[in-house]
């Protein structure tokens, strides 16, 4: 089933935007578009027919996004990295 790699980038979408207004169409030639569904309105196309990776790509890069996550790890590894970049630019000085 070539549409669930596109059912699970909206899915991650509307879990991103804490809604569930973001739906998609499938064209008769194979193609995906992204719509949006809000109360009293009529549902809006928010993207062109596009191949499967191409909407994929386009759906992830759509509406918030998530935060990266960083560990403990990360951030010590950075505050070292800072500091001997401080240390290397003026701790002989």
């Amino acid at each position: 089933m070539r549409s669930t790699r596109a059912a699970s980038a909206i899915e991650r979408l509307n879990n991103r935007a804490e809604t569930k207004q973001y739906s998609m169409l499938r064209t008769s030639d194979e193609r995906f578009v992204l719509t949006q569904r809000v109360a009293g309105m009529p549902m809006e196309r928010l993207s062109e027919a596009l191949e499967l990776d191409e909407f994929v790509a386009f759906v992830n890069a759509y509406g918030p996004q998530k935060p990266k996550r960083v560990s403990k790890l990360d951030v010590q590894f950075e505050k070292n990295m800072r500091n001997k970049k401080n240390a290397e630019d003026g701790g002989a000085g």
